[in-house]
């Protein structure tokens, strides 16, 4: 069970939110229910393994935050296709939160300014340019993350929040601060909040990457794994998320989205779609 918080009137008016059922774009931010809050997040990748996630989290009463973009997958038209809507439906039913990782999971290179003006050099690794480097202004950067945010509230029906986290975590100062300018601040993790289930499993097995998170993450941290990673040979998810859960929760730990993350809760309040 939760540890209950030390501020009996907050407790009381967190009850009596679940006892009504508020809807989740309430007027105040949502509060964290215990102690030692952690943010897991997924972000999209082939999502072989986003059916064995879903049970996992189902079957533990963890929710958490999915980083979206329209990314080539095993089975179907994309992350962000119709074969996977049913998917995405379904954890919104459950209590999950969605942001944007842009459509065309777009990574920045380098800074590009022409003039006054910020661009960047990207690369997207989905869309019809997938691999091609290229020059976007900011709006254009802005309509990659809006694109997925849109995406995400056709498919789920609730509003993405309005963050975002660039592809492989690559940013710069002005790319932040274009998309700040558009209602999105980035999320990037905790270093000890990397799961490493994109690194190779040979140098990196699944047992040490277990270890070294139980051993390492801390109350607040951003955790970030993928909904399936095409280069690892033997599949994070499978072996490490159940223990992980069940062993972050045995040291008091509990799940959380960002929604109730300190850092995010203002500006979620301010830009509240």
């Amino acid at each position: 069970m939760p540890s209950r918080p030390r501020h009996p009137l907050r407790w009381t008016l967190v009850c009596a939110v679940l006892a009504w059922g508020a809807p989740a774009q309430s007027a105040n931010p949502p509060v964290a229910q215990c102690g030692k809050p952690v943010y897991l997040t997924f972000d999209t990748g082939h999502m072989e393994v986003a059916p064995l996630i879903a049970d996992v989290l189902a079957r533990h009463q963890v929710k958490v935050t999915f980083f979206a973009a329209n990314e080539a997958t095993k089975t179907g038209d994309g992350s962000l296709g119709e074969h996977w809507a049913p998917w995405w439906r379904e954890r919104a039913r459950e209590g999950h939160a969605f942001a944007s990782h842009t459509f065309d999971h777009v990574y920045w290179r380098a800074d590009a300014a022409k003039g006054s003006a910020p661009a960047f050099r990207m690369q997207p690794t989905a869309g019809a340019s997938a691999g091609t480097l290229m020059t976007l202004n900011a709006a254009q950067y802005c309509a990659q993350i809006q694109q997925s945010a849109d995406r995400l509230r056709a498919v789920t029906q609730q509003p993405a929040l309005p963050l975002f986290r660039a592809p492989g975590g690559k940013t710069s100062p002005a790319l932040l601060a274009a998309a700040r300018s558009c209602g999105y601040a980035h999320v990037a993790w905790a270093d000890a909040g990397f799961m490493g289930d994109e690194l190779p499993s040979d140098k990196y097995p699944n047992a040490a990457l277990l270890a070294k998170a139980l051993r390492d993450v801390r109350s607040g941290d951003i955790l970030m794994a993928h909904l399936g990673i095409w280069s690892r040979k033997d599949p994070w998810a499978p072996a490490v998320l159940e223990p992980l859960i069940v062993g972050l929760q045995a040291k008091g730990f509990c799940f959380e989205t960002l929604r109730t993350h300190p850092a995010y809760q203002g500006w979620i309040a301010q830009h509240k779609g």
